[in-house]
This record gives C-alpha cells, structure tokens and sequence, in this order.
C-alpha cells in the first residue's frame, strides 16, 4: 500500500480537465467527492486546460450542468496564458487569430487589436472553423514576418462526444510546413502556463501537486516544473502506453476519486 499523505500535505492542486474531470458532458466517478475533499480542507486549487475554446465562466457553467458549482476563479486556460504573454511581450500590439471565441475574447482583454494585414502576431487555437482561406491569409502574414503562436502543442483531443480529434499542433501544421517557421506554443507542457498557475493560486511549487491524464503535456509540465506529479488513468493513458515515456509520474491513481483516501494500493 502507498500513503497519500505527501499529496494530502499539498495546500494547492493543479487539475487538468478532459478525461480527469469529466469526459465529454459526463463526469467522472469521485469528481465530486474530490472536490468537496479540496473545498473541506482548504485546499487552492485550480482547473488548468490547454484547451483554448471556451472562457473561465463557459467551464463553469458546464460543470454546473453536470452537477457540480465551482466558480469561474478555478478555472485557467491556455487563451489566457496566451493572451498574457502576447501582452508581456508587445502591449498594445495587434494579432490575426484563428481560434474560437474563448481564445479571441482573451486577446481582446489584453489590450490587442484584431489585424489581417500586417499583424505582430499570428496566433492559432482549436478551432472547428477553420478554412483554407484562412490558413492562406496566416501563411502570408508569416511569411511577412508575423510571429506565430500556437495555444498549445496538443496534436489531438477530445471531442464532447468522446472521439479523438486533431487539436492545435496538427490543425497549426499546414502554415508551419508551408512556412518553415515553427510556432511557439504556450500551453503545455510550456513551464510559462504553470508559473501563471502557480502565481494564480498563491503557491510555492512545493506546496502544488498536478493532476492529469496525459504524459505529454501534464506530467512532463509538472516535471519540468519541479511540481509532485499525479497521474490518473482515466483518461488517455493506461499503463501500457505510460512505459513508452522516459519519466514516470510521482503517484498514478485511477482517478481523483482515490485521492481523499488515505492509502492506495501499487499500481504498475
């Protein structure tokens, strides 16, 4: 048996939210008490996605549906952080944007100016939107010295209905193959997006733990970012495809359902 007393010991949590909170417009089993056990014991915590599509109060409100109120203050995502570094990095500046409301919005309120004629950025989330004649506007704009960004480096992810789906990077590759120029993306694994979290919530990275179902983006941020590690499988990766990965999380848990519990046992 493992003690879960070091995670127990963490005042703030880190959450990823596809396939650790719900899948599609079903929550997962233990989300709820997970949550109380946080709210209980005042733990901080905060629901980190790399998804660019929706705001803070879209997720509140979709948890909300499936039964479970959480104000918007918990919720961060990588338009945000994306938004915030454009706005670190050239204030006042002007961007073209593909991506959805969420992501566009985000721009707007860092003080950004929509441009499809000689932008500083060009800037990429998910989008279902997406055209060949935009993808031939942002090609253009790089190749006039426009720097691209991408939300995040997802190749794919999931839909609301549960299907795997292409996400940032795959959907981003038609300009940086035809370019050349390869984007910067934000969200992560990027330590940029952890660092916002973790300023967010108040923490010391010792003090957090993260929690999520991919290797490639929530494990390996939490690594990179000197944070406790908790994989879930209840998502994408099962315990076959985490061995093809050189690092191993802290702890792997079926879902965040075990972590109130004061002891699990070993898995893999």
């Amino acid at each position: 048996m493992i003690s879960l007393k070091p995670i127990h010991d963490k005042k703030a949590f880190i959450i990823d939210m596809d396939g650790v909170i719900y899948h599609g417009n079903t929550l997962l089993p233990g989300v709820p008490e997970f949550v109380d056990w946080m709210y209980s014991n005042n733990k901080q915590f905060l629901f980190l996605t790399n998804s660019s599509e929706r705001a803070p109060r879209e997720l509140s409100t979709k948890l909300a549906r499936m039964g479970l109120e959480v104000d918007e203050s918990h919720f961060y995502t990588s338009a945000l952080a994306t938004a915030s570094f454009l706005k670190s990095q050239c204030p006042g500046g002007s961007a073209y944007v593909i991506g959805e409301p969420g992501l566009l919005n985000a721009i707007y309120e860092a003080g950004f100016t929509m441009n499809d004629y000689n932008p500083d950025y060009v800037v990429f989330g998910e989008t279902r939107s997406i055209s060949y004649e935009k993808i031939e506007k942002a090609v253009k704009l790089v190749q006039n010295g426009a720097k691209l960004i991408g939300t995040n480096s997802d190749l794919t992810g999931p839909t609301d209905a549960g299907r795997i789906m292409p996400a940032c990077r795959a959907l981003i590759s038609p300009i940086t193959l035809t370019t050349g120029v390869n984007a910067y993306y934000i969200g992560k694994p990027n330590p940029l997006i952890m660092r916002h979290a973790l300023k967010k919530l108040g923490v010391h990275r010792a003090e957090a733990a993260i929690v999520g179902d991919r290797m490639d983006t929530d494990i390996v941020a939490g690594i990179e970012s000197e944070l406790d590690t908790v994989l879930v499988l209840s998502g994408v990766t099962d315990m076959e495809t985490m061995k093809l990965f050189p690092y191993r999380p802290a702890y792997i848990l079926n879902g965040v359902g075990d972590i109130p519990r004061d002891e699990i046992e070993k898995l893999g």
